[in-house]
């Protein structure tokens, strides 16, 4: 396993459509592999393949990992088929470092996905688990969490981001 360079805000890559993972082989493993690690290493409850420089529809979650019971899950070309209710709450992104805000997402999602192995599955997650799934599903559309802020806070994000963005 290698840990990855995470790709800060201003990389083009955020902003890509990735493509739907066609095959499941040795590369795609090191790439999960890698990903967990570099998730892992920072302390984050999930990481889209894109935010590590790879445009494929791949992204991996552990929202246990923090209570010292780590369970990976990885989503391979994942899809939101129901989702309903809705939270408030503030976010953070491990490609904008040091900044949250609040913004509004589904309370409930039902997603569809294949694990690492190319079976599918769907898993039905609430509240925390909800919004991480609706985070990284974004990344891999090319959506930040920012891009939901309202104009005034998006200014003011800007104003904060060109003092705070890391060299």
């Amino acid at each position: 396993m290698a840990k990855r360079k995470i790709r800060i805000l201003g990389d083009p890559v955020l902003r890509e459509k990735a493509k739907p993972v066609t095959e499941i082989n040795g590369a795609l493993q090191q790439l999960i592999d890698d990903m967990a690690e570099t998730m892992y290493e920072v302390k984050g409850l999930g990481l889209a393949a894109n935010q590590v420089g790879e445009t494929l529809r791949l992204f991996v979650l552990d929202l246990k990992q923090r209570e010292g019971a780590p369970e990976l899950i990885v989503f391979i070309n994942p899809e939101i088929v129901e989702a309903e209710g809705e939270l408030f709450e503030e976010e953070g992104c491990l490609s904008i470092p040091g900044y949250s805000a609040k913004v509004k997402r589904k309370a409930k999602v039902l997603v569809r996905a294949l694990d690492r192995e190319g079976n599918p599955f769907e898993m039905e997650l609430e509240g925390l688990g909800a919004r991480a799934i609706q985070h990284e599903l974004d990344h891999l559309n090319g959506t930040l969490y920012i891009d939901y802020l309202s104009t005034l806070k998006k200014n003011l994000f800007k104003r904060w981001w060109k003092k705070h963005r890391p060299k």
